[in-house]
């Protein structure tokens, strides 16, 4: 097993929490991780203030007040946000955020080359950094992104019949931004549909929910606020491949986002190393023993 470097690794996590709750699960596993330094949280897609309660609240539960918050522009949208009482509940919320895109190149200006962007939301702060700064945005080390549908669509887990990949939803509501990103030359990390539908069954859960910490309390509440089932977590396996690459295998692909959302494999060079197979069952014993831990 090789000696994994000492120093954290320079993180900021770009989320649409709020709506789904594979973010919370992913938030979860960042801060149990101390390789990781989280510089800051970003909200992005919609409400973004409210989305910033929720890990303003989520942060204060779990004793880490430390982690600076920041949201990105609103943005019009019908999706309902299933999560937003836990945002409006209790005192660990602020009333208002300094911007995310800001807050993103000024940190890239602070440790240029040393920040890896964790994207798990549509990917509006993305591309208003890019706007803003392109210069300085190319100064990250890398962008690992939970986004895309490349070989498999949705429902499609590897032993159902075949789904055709399909416009995958970070990607689908904010195209251009995808498009820039995919352009930008910055080294990128993708997690598609491919690779994340990885389901929390109740034997999981049950597990996780009894342990009784500040953290699986905090996932237990954001869990019953969303109202489904069973989560498939997509956006955690972005922090599991950094923490462990070879939880999810890449390969350099040419890809190439569309005028409508699909994330097409097409001839050239690579613009991104995509992971396009992962196995569920090694991510949730990483998973679920760290998160787990006390």
């Amino acid at each position: 097993m090789p000696v994994r470097a000492q120093t954290p690794e320079k993180i900021i996590i770009d989320t649409d929490i709020g709506d789904d709750v594979d973010d919370a699960f992913a938030l979860a596993l960042a801060v149990k991780s101390p390789e990781l330094q989280i510089l800051g949280i970003t909200t992005t897609f919609g409400d973004t203030e409210s989305r910033a309660r929720i890990v303003d609240r989520f942060l204060g539960e779990i004793g880490r007040t430390d982690i600076p918050v920041f949201a990105g522009k609103p943005t019009a949208t019908k999706n309902p946000m299933s999560q937003k009482r836990y945002g409006d509940g209790g005192h660990l919320a602020k009333v208002s955020h300094p911007d995310a895109a800001d807050f993103l190149l000024d940190q890239i200006r602070k440790y240029p080359g040393e920040i890896t962007l964790i994207a798990i939301g549509p990917l509006m702060n993305v591309g208003a950094a890019i706007d803003k700064d392109p210069a300085t945005f190319r100064k990250l080390k890398r962008v690992v992104l939970m986004g895309g549908s490349v070989r498999r669509g949705y429902g499609d887990l590897g032993y159902t019949p075949p789904v055709p990949p399909m416009p995958e939803w970070n990607i689908l509501n904010d195209v251009s931004s995808a498009q820039k990103l995919f352009t930008s030359g910055v080294p990128l990390f993708v997690m598609p549909l491919d690779s994340t539908q990885l389901k929390m069954d109740e034997v999981k859960r049950a597990f996780l929910f009894s342990q009784g910490t500040a953290l699986t309390d905090a996932l237990t509440v954001l869990y019953h606020l969303w109202g489904q089932e069973t989560p498939t977590l997509f956006d955690p396996m972005t922090l599991a491949f950094v923490l462990r690459p070879e939880l999810c295998p890449v390969q350099g692909l040419h890809i190439r986002v569309d005028e409508k959302g699909f994330t097409r494999e097409e001839p050239g060079p690579a613009n991104a190393q995509v992971c396009l197979d992962s196995n569920a069952e090694d991510f949730f014993k990483f998973y679920l023993k760290r998160v787990a831990s006390k």
